[in-house]
């Protein structure tokens, strides 16, 4: 019996899976659970639009991640934060003052956790920082970190 999995299924397959298995299993262990349901025309046709629309998605994602690369990489941002002598800074600077700073900046909502910092920024300077917006897209944006009124 063919059945689309709804649900990722051990030793089985993911979910949208279309398998063949017996149908004493389907109808007494799947069906029962929700984890499949049977393989009808309508319902192979549901899936394949189903898919479509997931790599449209996927595809216009991949697209705003490359549109806000090239405005972003190699771009610089300017973090203003309170310093003490020689340079040495009250705390740190974190993900969530560069992305308030890229977005004061450049108009871009980026989600702190796609800026990947090796460590927090404790001195006044210059830095280089990775933004991972996307699996296939990288951009490196440059932080200047100054002290307030100056």
């Amino acid at each position: 019996m063919k059945v689309i999995l709804t649900a990722d299924v051990p030793k089985l397959g993911n979910r949208g899976a279309v398998v063949e298995v017996a149908e004493g299993y389907a109808r007494n262990y799947l069906l029962p659970r929700g984890l499949a349901v049977e393989a009808t025309a309508g319902r192979m046709k549901e899936l394949n639009r189903e898919k479509k629309r997931q790599e449209e998605k996927k595809s216009q994602e991949l697209e705003q991640a490359r549109r806000q690369a090239g405005q972003l990489n190699g771009a610089l941002v300017q973090v203003t934060t309170r310093a003490g002598d020689k340079g040495k800074l009250f705390g740190s600077v974190t993900n969530k003052e560069i992305a308030q700073a890229i977005k004061n900046t450049f108009h871009l909502d980026i989600d702190r956790r796609k800026i990947d910092l090796k460590e927090p920024i404790k001195a006044l300077g210059n830095y280089e920082v990775t933004l991972k917006l996307h699996p296939e897209v990288q951009a490196r944006l440059r932080v200047q970190v100054v002290a307030e009124g100056s």
